[in-house]
């Protein structure tokens, strides 16, 4: 019986992802007989244009380890995820998390969290646009009214947090000339959002990184505020909001009785 559509991309798959598997059967060069060589070709085409992409989407963390090695790593993530839509730019989204479990990477403790910070920026460039409510209009809303309402948050806004310094790492790499080490190596929660034409990464208190996340869960304003006041005392709400309407990172406010449409904004 002749194997059926979804056996044969089975198996082209298979070979394309493993360069030690034959070519598959059913493909033919133009003496209709099996070429080997022309799918050779053709897979390490494949193979070298999403180790670009991946390259192009992880600058920073291809700088920090050095071409050779991040160019083998990243083939090696070829070979275990091909992408799944045809959309490149959101290749590589599980590629952090390669990372972690690649074991010639752990004497890199923080560039997991550094590449989940790539992705973040990247998925926030690529995001929805939205008008970000500003603080003028924020302000016309009484406290009460407020601790009432729920959020909803900029399509762009990514949240990352990390044990490591990894927002100023990633910007002391945005030049060329020579990379200067953090000061301090400190745990970083990073807000990413790209209210306008620019993404743009902020460094949030751990209280208020709490309080960003309670909101993009689409809790109200007073559980959020109370999510945060349980890690700093001193936590201050409406700075807070202030902070955020100033950020871009607010589009609108709901009513805490309607259910907030809320997209998943954290990594």
């Amino acid at each position: 019986m002749s194997p059926s559509l979804a056996e044969i991309q089975d198996e082209f798959v298979a070979a394309l992802r493993d360069p030690g598997r034959p070519a598959p059967p059913d493909v033919l060069g133009p003496d209709r007989r099996p070429d080997a060589r022309r799918f050779a070709v053709y897979r390490n085409n494949v193979v070298h244009g999403l180790v670009n992409a991946l390259e192009a989407r992880f600058p920073v963390t291809s700088r920090l380890v050095g071409t050779q090695f991040f160019r083998a790593m990243a083939r090696a993530f070829v070979g275990f995820q091909l992408p799944r839509t045809p959309l490149l730019m959101n290749y590589g989204d599980e590629f952090p998390r390669f990372i972690a479990d690649f074991a010639p990477a752990r004497e890199v403790p923080y560039l997991a969290d550094l590449a989940r910070l790539e992705r973040a920026w990247s998925q926030s460039f690529h995001a929805a646009e939205a008008i970000p409510l500003t603080v003028e209009t924020l302000a016309l809303r009484s406290s009460l009214d407020l601790a009432q309402c729920r959020l909803r948050l900029h399509p762009s806004l990514r949240l990352v947090r990390s044990p490591h310094p990894i927002a100023t790492i990633w910007s002391s790499h945005q030049s060329a000339g020579e990379v200067t080490p953090p000061a301090a190596w400190e745990a970083e929660d990073v807000l990413v959002v790209r209210p306008h034409a620019e993404v743009r990464l902020h460094l949030l208190p751990h209280s208020g990184c709490e309080f960003v996340l309670a909101l993009a869960a689409g809790n109200p304003v007073q559980d959020a505020a109370e999510a945060a006041l349980a890690h700093d005392a001193e936590f201050d709400v409406g700075h807070h909001l202030v902070g955020l309407a100033g950020l871009g990172a607010i589009v609108s406010l709901e009513p805490a009785a309607e259910p907030a449409k809320l997209r998943e904004k954290t990594s």
